[in-house]
């Protein structure tokens, strides 16, 4: 099927971007385009104006500034998982990036289209609420910053409106003793999450547990933090039976999909299965790094 019609403009600046969405209640932002370009070819979608960001060199890019790493929106995919500062500082978002689609899909998609799609069976979704991090957004009345914890509402809905442009994700650095692992059951066609875990673990002194963000993706309408497995895990020595425990908990507070992927119970039993591996992973680097 062929899209509807629409009007397209390419801005060079964020400001000129802006303004394209505020003239017109119609318009979407088109970053790299994965998610967008299937749904209008559906007609899922139907844009009077595309407003494309793609030639806004200032959303590209990687920078560490104040102990947190900073990428702009358009940075793809494959420059996060090749990056070096990126290993470095924040190795959650790295290794989460290997996991989207394949290198096709990773030249091209974009972090802050991910975050701003809210597709509930997206990588980077679950890595960015794990981690804590906060997004910036550019709209009529200048720059607001929202936290992970805000960002996701629905199914492919974010709290970015629609006469904003996300232009930046910023996440902290990792405190020592700290540790992180993505584990996902992929669908075998489109690489898409049918239940995507993302763990961040920090370790005290003595070796137990006290710190732990959990996000699941795919499971259900949009990434959740598992905040029964988190509450679990904090104040434990993660060994195999403390971990198996927590990870019981991972489908408390999902609306779980039901679809032909996967049932609703399989989810859970999926959600369960992979957030016992994330964490187990995570506590193990964290260990070693101690």
């Amino acid at each position: 099927m062929y899209p509807a019609e629409f009007d397209y403009q390419a801005p060079s600046t964020v400001a000129e971007a802006v303004a394209l969405l505020q003239q017109n209640e119609d318009a979407k932002v088109l970053a790299g385009g994965h998610s967008l370009l299937p749904m209008l070819k559906l007609r899922l979608s139907q844009p009077s104006l595309l407003v494309d960001i793609g030639r806004i060199e200032d959303l590209k890019g990687i920078t560490e500034e104040n102990g947190a790493l900073r990428l702009g929106a358009m940075t793809t995919q494959q420059v996060i998982q090749d990056s070096d500062l990126v290993k470095k500082v924040c190795p959650l978002l790295a290794e989460t990036a290997s996991h989207v689609g394949d290198q096709q899909v990773r030249n091209r998609g974009t972090i802050g289209g991910t975050l701003a799609h809210g597709d509930p069976a997206a990588d980077q979704t679950a890595a960015f609420l794990a981690l804590g991090g906060t997004v910036t957004a550019m709209g009529p009345n200048g720059e607001r910053t929202i936290a992970a914890d805000d960002l996701f509402l629905d199914m492919m809905t974010t709290a970015v409106e629609p006469d904003e442009v996300l232009v930046s994700v910023s996440v902290p650095s990792q405190p020592a003793r700290s540790g992180s692992a993505y584990e996902k059951f992929a669908n075998a066609a489109s690489g898409y999450a049918i239940v995507g875990v993302a763990a961040v673990v920090t370790l005290d002194e003595q070796g137990a547990c006290k710190g732990a963000r959990v996000a699941i993706t795919g499971a259900g309408s949009k990434a959740t933090r598992a905040l029964g497995v988190e509450g679990a895990l904090v104040g434990h020595r993660l060994d195999d039976a403390a971990i198996a425990a927590a990870a019981e908990h991972a489908a408390e507070g999902l609306s779980l999909m039901s679809d032909l992927h996967a049932s609703e119970e399989y989810r859970a039993h999926l959600a369960t299965v992979f957030t016992r591996r994330a964490v187990t992973r995570a506590a193990a680097r964290a260990a070693a790094g101690s």
